[in-house]
């Protein structure tokens, strides 16, 4: 079927993650399903669009988000864009279709006492669950991470004498990012722990469980949200708001934006200048206070 070439190609050329390509290929089943009860076919490659729009319908009417919505299908517009590509079709259905309109999410990043404060709270615990936890919130906020990258850094990815960790981002795009000395220190103190706990390991990864073996991503997820629930009052505690924080305090403190573009390992500045809004309401403090029209 073309559907499992296409998978195919996600895995092989375009290198996309286990995690993306699990979801573009539920996005295509799901349309199959329907495709299959509406028109009594499973073999969505030769669909029109008017086929598509009553599958969109659906999905409103189930009260899905229209940003879920519009998620599904870029997958299946990406899955005709491979069938124009292997010229199993000569024009996508979907090349007209307008996204559905989806209110903008607003991430907020945590305040620099909040880090600190969670940092410093893990700081007063010893032993090796207290200091791996230590330092997988000090390299979500002192280099980006994204966390499935931080799950699949291996112990030969860390320079201790370079200060820096070698990243495997998205489409195996490799880039380096400097470590802080506090960070070093961390980092130092936790491989020993690791090496002493676990003799016999032959993972390479870099951080393990308890029981000695890779982490996985609602594990890392615990960890960053139950210690960040005793610090902050905010809603969203997930490792993706570390990384906005990180890229928000950058820009806040003058970072220029293209080098916070390569510390993030975005392919384009416009993913960075997500990031941008905080800055700029930093920005628009300072003036409301600092101008000589808005002082009262």
């Amino acid at each position: 079927m073309a559907i499992d070439k296409f998978i195919d190609y996600l895995s092989f050329e375009k290198k996309y993650s286990p995690h993306t390509i699990a979801a573009y290929k539920k996005d295509l089943e799901s349309f199959s399903e329907f495709f299959l009860k509406r028109f009594g076919n499973e073999v969505i490659d030769k669909a029109s669009y008017s086929q598509i729009r009553p599958w969109i319908i659906d999905l409103v009417n189930q009260g899905i988000a229209n940003r879920s919505i519009n998620r599904k299908i870029s997958s299946l517009k990406s899955y005709y864009n491979f069938l124009l590509k292997i010229e199993e079709i000569k024009t996508s259905p979907l090349i007209k279709h307008t996204p559905l309109k989806a209110p903008k999410r607003l991430q907020v990043p945590f305040s620099v006492s909040e880090v600190e404060d969670v940092i410093n709270l893990l700081g007063q615990e010893e032993g090796f669950e207290a200091v791996r936890d230590k330092l997988i919130v000090e390299l979500f906020y002192g280099t980006g991470i994204r966390r499935i990258e931080l799950i699949n850094l291996q112990l030969k990815d860390v320079s201790i004498s370079n200060r820096s960790v070698k990243v495997l981002g998205k489409r195996n795009k490799e880039r380096f990012v400097p470590l802080l000395p506090s960070i070093v220190v961390s980092l130092t103190k936790y491989i020993a722990l690791r090496n002493s706990r676990f003799v016999d390991t032959k993972s390479p990864y870099l951080f393990l469980t308890n029981k000695g073996v890779k982490l996985y991503e609602t594990f890392v997820y615990r960890i960053v949200n139950n210690y960040f629930s005793k610090a902050s009052s905010k809603v969203k505690r997930s490792p993706h708001i570390l990384r906005h924080s990180f890229a928000t305090h950058l820009l806040n403190e003058g970072a220029d934006l293209n080098a916070v573009k390569e510390l993030l390992g975005h392919s384009s500045l416009a993913a960075t200048q997500v990031y941008t809004h905080q800055s700029i309401s930093q920005l628009a403090k300072i003036h409301k206070s600092s101008h000589p029209r808005n002082k009262e």
